[in-house]
């Protein structure tokens, strides 16, 4: 039998700020669900490891939080500021919920026909038990922005750290291709991305950092990764993309993750150049977008960023070669549970609120030819958005143009 030792760690303080929200949202509640860690926002806002049963937490807009909890796991309850009403059988688990959510309308980790799937964590069954129970369910959409994807003090000082250490590899590894090439000596997509690995971990990026390095028509799969098997050698004459991400150890790292585009020649053909400024425009867009919306003290949501990003690319005849969202939410996991920066593959229209941050990195993807994406991040700040990626690039970089780098 598994032994659970960490206790539950939620404290006045929390408890009142989630309680302020929730009377400003208009909910009676926040019904926080969790087993065998499926939940990991439940979770992380109690400060609970994963359990083997079922447990149930209301945040009430209003009063004392009830536990709803196994009997054989009681032990993390130590230190639990509310009430907490033990359960042995499924009946009684129905009774006790029953009894707490009849006729309040309570918000949970649920997303009408999956529209945010990364808040659409509760399973059908239980969403079915709570609405036969009597309950009015509402998505804790905004919830989870406010209360599990803010960046702490410290996420937003490693953010920075891991940002300035990407910018500096990225721009020493286009250096290193462009030695390379000069010098006549092969040098291959995966040669690059390993060592691009072994720098991230030299600089202290050792938790989920990767690279994506891929020249051509391998760049436009947003996915592609150079492996042992099916990688390609950097040539003059080649388009390179390089994605670069990580974070530091820490439980409240942030990650940063940021794209460059660099052209292996003298100079770039007008092709290519007309490409890329599409994609540049494109999150240009985006940003004046945000940044305006602050100024006018107006609310901006993730879809209305991924549609300004979009119109660019749409104007200038790439619209089906975008084809993915604009950004992803960032905070402690590389795609975060906060607000995507998304009106394609979903409809995200969560607030972009104080605290947050995302991507911004539209792309464009002519399949067998070239691909071109472009990303900074962004965290909405007390004086509103910042570009937190250092230096954004605005030109396509020459590498073999004697002026680069210097």
């Amino acid at each position: 039998m598994a032994v659970v030792e960490q206790t539950v760690s939620l404290t006045e303080d929390t408890l009142s700020r989630i309680q302020d929200e929730l009377r400003a949202l208009g909910l009676d509640g926040w019904l926080l669900y969790n087993f065998h860690g499926n939940n990991p926002i439940a979770a992380r806002i109690l400060g609970l490891p994963a359990m083997t049963r079922r447990w149930f937490v209301l945040l009430p807009a209003e009063g004392r939080p009830v536990a709803v909890t196994h009997r054989i796991e009681q032990q993390p309850w130590t230190g639990w500021i509310g009430e907490n009403r033990p359960y042995l059988a499924w009946r009684e688990l129905e009774e006790r919920l029953a009894d707490l959510v009849r006729g309040r309308q309570v918000a949970l980790e649920y997303s009408a026909a999956d529209a945010v799937p990364y808040v659409d964590l509760v399973p059908a069954g239980v969403v079915e038990m709570l609405s036969a129970a009597g309950a009015r369910l509402a998505s804790s959409a905004d919830l989870v922005s406010a209360f599990y994807a803010r960046w702490s003090d410290e996420g937003l000082a490693s953010h920075r750290r891991a940002a300035t250490t990407l910018h500096a590899i990225v721009h020493e590894a286009f250096a290193r291709a462009a030695a390379a090439v000069k010098a006549g000596e092969t040098i291959t997509e995966l040669e690059l991305r390993r060592w691009i690995a072994g720098e991230q971990a030299a600089r202290g990026l050792t938790v989920g950092a990767e690279a994506i390095v891929a020249v051509n028509g391998n760049a436009a799969n947003p996915h592609y990764a150079p492996t042992a098997e099916n990688h390609a050698p950097i040539r003059e004459g080649d388009t390179l993309l390089i994605d670069l991400w990580g974070k530091e150890e820490g439980d409240d790292a942030v990650y940063a993750d940021q794209t460059w585009m660099a052209y292996v020649g003298a100079e770039v053909p007008d092709r290519i150049r007309a490409i890329w400024e599409a994609a540049r425009d494109a999150r240009l867009a985006a940003c004046a977008l945000v940044r305006q919306r602050w100024d006018a003290g107006e609310p901006v949501t993730g879809c209305e960023l991924d549609d300004a990003s979009r119109s660019v690319i749409v104007q200038r005849g790439f619209g089906e070669a975008f084809i993915h969202r604009t950004g992803h939410s960032i905070d402690r996991e590389l795609h975060g549970s906060g607000p995507n920066i998304d009106n394609l593959e979903t409809r995200d229209t969560r607030r972009l609120i104080p605290g947050v941050g995302f991507s911004i990195e539209p792309g464009i993807y002519l399949a067998g030819d070239v691909g071109f994406r472009t990303e900074v991040d962004v965290y909405m700040g007390p004086d509103g958005p910042e570009v937190t990626t250092p230096n954004p690039q605005t030109e396509l970089y020459p590498l073999l143009h004697p002026d680069f780098g210097r």
